[in-house]
């Protein structure tokens, strides 16, 4: 089995180094601070978003050190509206610590990204791999479908399990840590642009000739899934998202009668408010205007 897995790893580095989709960060020069920043954004947010502000923020903030320099409100200012702007003050946070205690320098140890603010095991080994080189394991969502359909014949991957994943894509890495980078991003691509949730283009898979789900005839699947998001429109969500936008267009402190106007529903209104306060992401009062986080 692991000489199948193996070579199965192999077939996606050759098919990946054969020609991908050229993004920023996966060019040769890239700097591990701009790979870092990337992955932040990518998180929840399409390529096609994040390619644009990715650019804009490494002009403004080439370093660590040029983001730390700033208040975390400047961050959460120019996430503008890629989503999930918490990611936004974990970025922040994140290159406070690397400006402080890394020299202003991206780690490019496992182990040392993970202590970082909003670093998890996916990001922390992007980072390790696609900046450094490192030979690891990197698990999205289109990796783990990759290796459910690939390797265990089934239709879906079904809810994240982060050691075991992590064991499923260790077991296809090359010996070789330059294969090894290519097969990780291989898989990536192939979940991406090839082995799709909905559409699959089975004919252009590299692996069509060792899929276990091809072979077994494409069976449904009836395993446990992941708990789907809820609905965007009309959540808490969008009415944080509303708040912020306020805040974000304005140079003063934002009273709190003009937020009455963001949304109808003032229970709603308010408790998005307090949720963005707890985050973080929002400080100030009622009376003396509200404002992104200064400190």
């Amino acid at each position: 089995m692991a000489s199948r897995e193996r070579g199965i790893g192999e077939t996606i580095a050759a098919w990946y180094a054969a020609g991908h989709r050229e993004l920023p960060w996966r060019h040769p020069e890239f700097p591990a601070w701009g790979i870092l920043v990337s992955e932040f954004m990518l998180q929840q947010t399409p390529v096609a978003r994040v390619i644009p502000r990715l650019a804009e923020w490494l002009e403004r903030w080439p370093s660590p050190a040029d983001l730390a320099a700033v208040p975390p409100g400047e961050a959460v200012r120019a996430w503008d509206r890629l989503g999930y702007p918490r990611r936004a003050l974990n970025l922040h946070a994140a290159a406070a610590v690397i400006a402080a205690q890394h020299a202003n320098r991206v780690p490019s140890d496992v182990e040392e990204l993970l202590t970082l603010p909003g670093v998890g095991p996916y990001t922390a080994r992007a980072v390790a791999a696609f900046a450094y080189g490192v030979r690891t394991p990197v698990v999205d969502t289109n990796v783990r479908r990759v290796l459910a359909r690939a390797i265990g014949g089934q239709a879906e991957p079904g809810p994240p399990h982060t050691r075991r994943d992590l064991d499923d894509m260790a077991a296809l890495l090359p010996l070789d840590a330059e294969r090894a980078r290519l097969s990780n991003a291989g898989a990536m691509e192939l979940g991406q642009t090839v082995c799709t949730a909905r559409s699959p283009r089975c004919e252009e898979c590299p692996l069509v000739a060792s899929c276990a789900w091809r072979a077994a005839g494409y069976p449904d699947y009836e395993g446990p899934r992941a708990a789907r998001q809820k609905k965007y429109e009309g959540s808490d969500r969008q009415v944080r998202g509303l708040i912020l936008r306020e805040l974000r267009a304005a140079d003063i402190p934002v009273p709190g009668a003009a937020l009455e106007y963001v949304w109808p529903d003032a229970a709603q209104r308010d408790r998005a408010l307090a949720g963005l306060r707890r985050d973080g992401l929002v400080t100030g009062d009622p009376v003396d205007g509200y404002t992104l986080p200064l400190t």
